[in-house]
């Protein structure tokens, strides 16, 4: 009996991912390949919507990538690749776009969010197609499931709206994705405000605790992370936001309970519990920074795994865009 397949990506915005891409999807996506046949792609032209350095955004895909791997994504398991590797990405984007509805497209949170903050003669168009584009990343592999996030269930649903809008409309072409919604113990917030989630997009990288860093820097981060009045480490998101999402972080690396930390730490004050986070965070980093370092060292071998990814996902990706094309009555190439 073949594997259910399951489909996701992240974006190459930085050169080092940070601990909520960790905990909160990527660790995930490492235990999904063992269940599932698994595709996971650098979704780099999603990175172009944002403007670009080109020579830190080339270096940016090829650390996501190199990270991943560190992570434990296995390319002998998974199939790892580049977004821009498989020009099918764009063919049925198109396609997305020439079935979505202007007053759908304008309703995308995403959209809304940013258009609102920049302006409108400010907000590129790629912007506001965006989600029919990472509608055709995922229908492109006919997945079963989609690893992501809760903010990104509303993607998943215009993506569900559709394939069914075109299989009822054509062919019956596409599967119907379903959101595979990822665990929500794992929500990671910023080492300076805790009430925010650890994003890339923070004023201020001082919250957040990146891969790559070195773990001199990552202590620091942790050690002057924001807490609240008194000594007691306890377990309080309403109280005590800066304890608690500390408390997350070392149940997530440690495997012990929020139950079995606050019982070690009772009586213990904020210093000592703050030098135990550091050094169980640390202690799993450093193996992951220096076999990405090894990886972005041997370039070639990098691109290699990228390339034999990238065609694995370009055979399934154009049949899909063939039957598609075809349903919508474009005439192929001879």
């Amino acid at each position: 009996m073949s594997k259910a397949r399951a489909l996701s990506g992240i974006q190459p915005t930085s050169g080092s991912f940070h601990l909520g891409n960790y905990l909160g999807a990527v660790r995930q996506w490492v235990e999904l390949q063992n269940s599932h046949d698994t595709y996971y792609c650098v979704v780099d032209l999603h990175a172009l919507t944002a403007g670009v350095d080109p020579a830190k955004l080339r270096d940016a895909t090829l650390a996501s990538a190199a990270q991943l791997i560190a992570l434990g994504i296995d390319p002998e398991k998974s199939t790892l690749f580049i977004q821009s590797h498989v020009p099918a990405h764009n063919q049925l984007g198109w396609v997305m776009e020439c079935i979505t509805g202007f007053g759908e497209a304008s309703r995308m949170t995403q959209f809304k969010d940013k258009s609102a903050k920049s302006g409108s003669d400010r907000t590129v168009v790629g912007l506001f197609t965006y989600p029919m584009l990472q509608a055709a990343d995922i229908l492109l592999y006919q997945p079963q499931y989609v690893p992501v996030g809760e903010d990104q269930r509303q993607h998943i649903e215009l993506t569900r709206d559709l394939a069914q809008r075109f299989n009822a409309t054509y062919q019956e072409i596409f599967t119907i994705p379903e959101g595979y919604i990822l665990k929500a113990g794992a929500k990671i917030f910023d080492l300076q405000d805790p009430t925010a989630k650890m994003s890339k997009s923070a004023s201020s990288t001082a919250g957040l605790i990146e891969l790559l860093d070195t773990a001199q820097a990552n202590t620091k981060k942790i050690k002057s992370a924001t807490t609240d009045d008194g000594r007691e480490v306890r377990f309080d998101e309403d109280k005590k936001p800066g304890i608690s999402n500390l408390l997350t972080i070392h149940s997530a690396f440690s495997g012990r309970t929020i139950a079995e930390l606050e019982s070690e730490f009772d009586g213990k004050g904020y210093g000592d519990f703050k030098s135990a986070v550091a050094e169980v965070v640390t202690s799993h980093l450093d193996p992951i920074r220096e076999r990405t370092q090894e990886l972005l060292q041997d370039k070639g071998e990098l691109t290699r795994l990228l390339k034999i990814g990238a065609e694995k996902a370009a055979l399934v990706a154009d049949e899909t865009v063939r039957k598609a094309y075809d349903a919508l009555g474009l005439i192929p190439r001879g």
